[in-house]
C-alpha cells in the first residue's frame, strides 16, 4: 500500500469503571433473617428482622447499610450512606497528603576521589538528608582497586563522620560484589 494513508481503528470494550468498590451491603441487599441494628444516632436499636430494620431505614429516609458482616448476628446502621461514602473519601486524601514517602537517594565515588569532589558529594548528601531522605553512599571499585578495599571503608567512614551533626550511619560499609555501600539516615525525623 505504497502512498496509501491507513487508518486503524482499535476496538476498546466499554466497561463502566468502579472507582471505588462497595464494601457494604445496601438497604435490600440484605437478605440476613435478624440482624443487629444500630440506629441513625448511635443508639443501640436491638436484634430485628432485615425487613424490619429495612422499614425503619425508610421511614427516616435513610439507608441501611451492613457494617459487620461477620458478626453473629451481623450487624447493620441506619444512616445516610452517600454523605458517609464522601466523608470517607474526604478522610483518606486528608491521609494520603499528610503521609509523607522517605526516598533513598545514592551518592556515588570512587576510591580515589580528590577531596574537593567529596565535599561536594557531602554537601549533597547533608542536603537530601535535611529534605527527610534516606542517603545510600557506595564507592565502586575497578579492576585492581579491589585490592584495596580498605580504602573505600575509610573513605565511607570518612564520609559518615563529615555528615554525623545531621545523620547517624545505619549500617557500616559493607562489600556487595564491586561496591562497598552504607546508609545514612537523618537524626530529626522530619
Amino acid at each position: 500500500m505504497r502512498g496509501c494513508f491507513g487508518i486503524r481503528f482499535f476496538a476498546v470494550d466499554l466497561e463502566v469503571l468502579i472507582i471505588a468498590k462497595l464494601d457494604h451491603q445496601l438497604n435490600e441487599d440484605i437478605r440476613d433473617k435478624e440482624v443487629r441494628l444500630i440506629g441513625a444516632d448511635g443508639a443501640q436499636l436491638g436484634i430485628v428482622s432485615a425487613a424490619q430494620a429495612n422499614a425503619m431505614a425508610e421511614e427516616q429516609g435513610l439507608d441501611l447499610v451492613k457494617i459487620s458482616p461477620n458478626a453473629v448476628p451481623p450487624v447493620c446502621k441506619i444512616m445516610d450512606y452517600s454523605k458517609f461514602c464522601f466523608d470517607q473519601k474526604k478522610r483518606e486524601k486528608e491521609a494520603r497528603k499528610n503521609q509523607r514517602v522517605v526516598e533513598v537517594k545514592e551518592i556515588r565515588m570512587s576510591p580515589s576521589i580528590d577531596t574537593n569532589d567529596l565535599d561536594t558529594k557531602v554537601r549533597a548528601a547533608q542536603k537530601f538528608l535535611q529534605d527527610g531522605n534516606r542517603v545510600k553512599v557506595s564507592v565502586r571499585f575497578r579492576g585492581r582497586e579491589m585490592a584495596h578495599t580498605n580504602l573505600g571503608e575509610k573513605l565511607l567512614l570518612e564520609f559518615a563522620d563529615k555528615c554525623s551533626e545531621i545523620a547517624s550511619m545505619e549500617k557500616n560499609p559493607k562489600l556487595e560484589g564491586r561496591f562497598m555501600s552504607m546508609f545514612l539516615t537523618p537524626k530529626n525525623g522530619k
